[in-house]
């Protein structure tokens, strides 16, 4: 299953940038800058893209943390990352992209000033989904935030269809979960939880501080 998930992606990278676009009204990187900015980054500190897809953010974290400062990004498919790569100036050094398993993430205890996740964490399922929350808090600074930005629902018929397709595939549990529960969700894992709107509107970004009990 994980191998026709990767194969999915690999394929899934040559229009994921055209079908954020189209769901999100961002045709100018214009959200990745916002989450970027609401990061609290400062010159020589080091962010973790998670599920960094095509790598649309990562450049807009490297602008906040500058030359001194650190971007990984990582995903489990070899066609993002490549889509990644393919978006890095030859003058942007800093910026590293790796094939991981968020589940299990390649990085010691406490090393990064933030963590981001933009329009790929629902794509995660079941134990999947848990253990990476429990990465994240485990490579953030203490007081550092995790940021989740997602699409709200969608006010279009169909690109509303496509959002709760996209959910079902987590499966029916997991998918209600998130639409009535997303904040307690995330409030198992991290003891602060502040949700707050993209410029545009069609998007939310979920800033969740702090370690869990």
């Amino acid at each position: 299953m994980k191998r026709f998930r990767q194969k999915y992606y690999d394929y899934f990278s040559r229009i994921y940038d055209r079908f954020v676009a189209l769901h999100s009204t961002d045709r100018a990187l214009r959200l990745r800058y916002f989450l970027a900015d609401n990061t609290g980054l400062k010159k020589g500190d080091k962010v973790l893209d998670i599920c960094t897809g095509t790598g649309s953010a990562l450049i807009p974290l490297k602008e906040k943390v500058q030359a001194q400062g650190l971007v990984a990004g990582v995903d489990f498919s070899i066609g993002m990352l490549k889509a990644g790569r393919s978006k890095i100036p030859n003058n942007h050094g800093g910026i590293f992209l790796l094939l991981a398993d968020v589940a299990y993430l390649p990085f010691k205890k406490e090393v990064f000033n933030a963590v981001t996740c933009s329009h790929a964490f629902y794509e995660l399922k079941g134990e999947t989904q848990n253990n990476c929350l429990k990465e994240i808090g485990r490579v953030l600074k203490p007081g550092s935030p995790f940021l989740m930005m997602e699409h709200d629902v969608p006010k279009n018929l169909f690109i509303r269809m496509l959002f709760y397709l996209r959910l079902l595939s987590m499966g029916p549990k997991k998918a209600l979960e998130i639409v009535r529960h997303e904040r307690e969700l995330l409030m198992r894992y991290f003891r602060s939880v502040e949700k707050m709107y993209t410029p545009t509107g069609r998007s939310k970004v979920m800033i969740c501080r702090g370690r869990g009990t």
